[in-house]
């Protein structure tokens, strides 16, 4: 009877044991996630003060949001004054760059010997492409800060893709290559403004790439999830190795160093496409021209 008795009692401290050992656990994963809670709200502090295992992890909590705030000022003071540099060199520039274009049209216009034409034409060009290329980087720097920021919404993608080709038809024409647009029609959710600039970099990159008599299509396929954005051109492709490398910033094909362009069109618009949770990417084949696909999902 006696033995009975104590392994009744040992069995009823052993569950008395269970119990504050689960109360315990209970009691630490809600303070646990009392300091999760309060640390997501910003409004975490420290409360325990002993040599618990809890007063430890709520130090080193408070130490690691001190330097995340830290940090994340930083980081916002760092946007601020890349901001401003943008905006100086944005202003800076713009006067200069005018003036060339200015001088550089006069000269144009005065009685000057054939190599006299051919280098104010020279300064004109530049001037041009210094322009292009300070308005480039003043978005795409824009874009990677966080500075401008795309606001995707529900609409129609024709109207996009046809201002885009618009846009392009008198240059296409004047080099001899048809541009023209296919079936654009579809929906889906996407920022128009910089989907354009998109479209006319792809555009743009078609017709500079595509001999005289070549053709040039713009079009849209629509999918499940995604609607497609796709530029055709019958310019010499790209070959496999180079499709790898050609959205990076600057970068410029072997082959391409005469054509006219600083080398980061696509560069944006891959930066575009992502930012509104999309993706581009090209199919190409040397000698069989090149097709680029931009794609904007279809729901957000």
């Amino acid at each position: 009877m006696t033995g009975y008795l104590i392994a009744g009692v040992a069995l009823l401290l052993a569950l008395a044991v269970v119990a504050v050992d689960r109360w315990r656990t209970i009691r630490t994963i809600r303070r646990l996630d009392d300091m999760l809670t309060a640390a997501m709200n910003g409004a975490f502090s420290e409360e325990t003060f002993d040599e618990s295992c809890l007063s430890s992890l709520e130090s080193r909590l408070t130490r690691y949001l001190t330097a995340s705030a830290l940090s994340e000022r930083n980081v916002r003071e760092q946007k601020d004054q890349i901001s401003a540099l943008i905006s100086d060199i944005s202003h800076q520039t713009k006067t200069p760059v005018a003036n060339l274009q200015l001088y550089a049209q006069l000269l144009s216009e005065q009685p000057l010997t054939p190599l006299g034409k051919d280098c104010a034409a020279a300064i004109s060009a530049q001037a041009e492409k210094l322009q292009a290329l300070i308005e480039a980087l003043v978005k795409t720097s824009r874009l990677e800060t966080g500075i401008l920021t795309l606001h995707p919404q529900d609409g129609e993608i024709s109207p996009v893709v046809e201002r885009a080709v618009s846009q392009y038809v008198p240059k296409a024409a004047e080099k001899g290559i048809v541009l023209t647009a296919g079936e654009v029609n579809g929906s889906a959710v996407f920022d128009a403004k910089w989907t354009e600039e998109a479209v006319c970099n792809l555009l743009d990159n078609a017709v500079k790439y595509t001999p005289s008599g070549g053709t040039v299509t713009a079009e849209v396929k629509n999918y499940e999830l995604f609607s497609a954005i796709r530029v055709a051109d019958t310019g010499p492709g790209i070959s496999e190795e180079e499709q790898a490398k050609i959205f990076g910033r600057f970068y410029r094909a072997p082959g391409a160093y005469q054509a006219e362009g600083v080398g980061i069109g696509l560069y944006l618009t891959r930066q575009i496409a992502e930012k509104q949770g999309g993706y581009v990417k090209v199919e190409s084949l040397p000698g069989n021209g090149s097709t680029f696909l931009f794609y904007i999902p279809r729901e957000s």
